[in-house]
Formats: structure tokens, C-alpha cells, sequence
């Protein structure tokens, strides 16, 4: 266990001496990987703010029930039954006295509604369903529509469906960009493990004549592959928090303007070590394609 430690701990040395031996070819390589990884993580966080700036607006995934002018205190207290037993999320009652307050408010409706001869609009309920799913929506919609003392049910499905198959359209955009920008990754680890190797081969040949295995021989330059795959991985999160921290200011502007208030997602912990680990993986599959290729070659 011992001899297994210190071979990997003189590995990992060797590594970081190849890596910082050369800074600035080492700097360039880790700004490729970093934008490389930039990319499909910034696509990534869009889509997952677009969700929730999404969430958070109203009537987008709200469904409106409309009574009969007619229904009484016994309908409404039907109705809200009969929520509390289908429990499709969370409710609110809006009582025609108080929608009516609520549009007189509005700028420039205080006349017509005081030339009104009495109160025209319906009792309501406003159902914010737990399932966004446009599929569920459309279900809800038509279960309330056949509930007594229902005049109108109100879901702009074709909105939910649009900016659903958006948000669908994005992800794999997204999924495609990881995949060919992985590719890239392994592919700039694949060359600069080939250059080492080149560069290194009489010393290889000479470590080879003396009994070095090809586990021992290769173990460096997988963790140089790891090693600089995990440091672009961190260099992506910074990029993409640089720019998060940028966006802030004028999205919660643009926000404001609109009447709402929202706060743009940066990149979590979480997010951060998997994007470290993801570059690290790459990076250590780049290195180990390219010594398989290459050492196979000195004799």
C-alpha cells in the first residue's frame, strides 16, 4: 500500500512539474479548455433562469376558473371542495366585489367602471397547478370546465407549449455543444500528451531498457491530463461567474422595468465541482487515448 502511494504521489509530482514547468504554454491551454467548457455551461444556466424567470410570471402557468354570475356562497364552497380534494397545487379565491376594486384601480378604468349600472364580473378561483407539464395543465383545465357553476376555465396552453418545446429545443442545443465541445477537450489533451511523448522518447526508451512497466511510464501523463482538464474546469467557472456577475445588474433592471423582480443564477458548489470533475474526466480519457496511441511506438 505504501510502495502504491508514493508511486502515485511521484506521479502526481511529475505531473505538476510538466505542468507549471511551461506557464504560459500551460496558461493558453487552460484558456482553450476553460472557453470550451464556458459554452455549454453558460447555454446550461440560461435555460435554467429562462425556468425560472418562467416560474415566477404570473398567468404563464395559472389556470383561471370562472363562475356563473349566478353562483352563490354554496357553488364557491363546492368549488373550493372539490380543489381541496383533487389538490392540483395552490389556490385563491377572488371574490367578484374584490376583482372589481382590483380593476377600478387600474389606470384609467375608474369611469367606465363607475358608469357600470352594477358589477359585471364572475367570483374566480386562480389555481397555480403543481404540474407544469403542458399535458397536466390541459387535463386540470378540462376537469375543472366540467365541475358545476363553472362558466369559463382560462389556460393560455398554446403559450406553455410554445415556451415548453423552447426550453426542450435549448436543452439540446445544449447537450449537442457539450458533446462536441467534450470532444475538443479530448482532443487538446490527446495532442499535448502526444507532444510530451515525442519530446520525452529517448528518455522513455532509457526508462523502458531498465524495467519501467507501461503503468509506470504512463501514470504521469495521466495526471497531467487530469490535472490540467480539472484546472480549465475551474477556469470556466470563473468565466461563466465573471460574466454572471456582470448580467446581474442590468437583468434585475430589466426585471424591474417589467414589474417583477428576479435575481439572475450563477453557478452553485455543486455546480462547480462537477464542472471541475467533468474537465478532469475528460482531460484523464485524453491523456490515456493519447499514451495507449503514442507509447506503443518506442520500442
Amino acid at each position: 500500500m505504501t510502495t502504491w502511494l508514493v508511486q502515485h504521489l511521484t506521479a502526481m509530482r511529475d505531473a505538476l512539474r510538466r505542468l507549471f514547468g511551461a506557464p504560459l504554454n500551460t496558461l493558453l491551454s487552460l484558456l482553450v479548455i476553460g472557453v470550451a467548457l464556458t459554452l455549454p455551461t453558460a447555454g446550461w444556466l440560461a435555460i435554467e433562469n429562462l425556468r425560472a424567470v418562467a416560474g415566477d410570471t404570473p398567468g404563464v402557468q395559472q389556470i383561471s376558473i370562472f363562475l356563473t354570475l349566478d353562483a352563490g356562497q354554496p357553488a364557491v364552497a363546492e368549488i373550493e371542495s372539490r380543489l381541496q380534494q383533487a389538490q392540483p397545487g395552490s389556490w385563491r379565491y377572488v371574490a367578484r366585489d374584490e376583482a372589481l376594486k382590483q380593476l377600478r384601480e387600474s389606470a384609467g378604468m375608474t369611469e367606465i367602471i363607475g358608469s357600470l349600472p352594477k358589477n359585471p364580473l364572475p367570483d374566480a378561483f386562480l389555481v397555480t397547478p403543481a404540474d407544469v407539464q403542458p399535458e397536466s395543465l390541459e387535463l386540470l383545465a378540462k376537469t375543472f370546465s366540467s365541475w358545476p357553476k363553472v362558466a369559463h376555465v382560462q389556460l393560455d396552453s398554446a403559450w406553455v407549449k410554445r415556451l415548453d418545446a423552447l426550453l426542450r429545443l435549448g436543452k439540446l442545443i445544449v447537450v449537442l455543444l457539450a458533446v462536441l465541445f467534450a470532444g475538443a477537450l479530448v482532443a487538446i489533451t490527446f495532442n499535448t500528451i502526444r507532444l510530451q511523448i515525442l519530446a520525452q522518447a529517448a528518455e522513455i526508451e532509457v526508462a523502458k531498457l531498465i524495467g519501467a512497466t507501461n503503468s509506470y511510464i504512463q501514470r504521469p501523463l495521466h495526471y497531467f491530463g487530469m490535472l490540467q482538464g480539472a484546472l480549465g474546469g475551474l477556469c470556466a467557472a470563473l468565466l461563466v461567474g465573471t460574466g454572471s456577475y456582470f448580467l446581474t445588474p442590468p437583468v434585475a433592471e430589466l426585471a424591474q422595468l417589467y414589474g417583477g423582480s428576479f435575481t439572475l443564477q450563477g453557478l452553485s458548489t455543486i455546480d462547480i465541482v462537477a464542472l471541475t470533475a467533468i474537465g478532469g474526466g475528460l482531460g484523464w480519457l485524453g491523456a490515456k487515448i493519447s499514451a495507449l496511441i503514442h507509447l506503443r511506438r518506442i520500442s
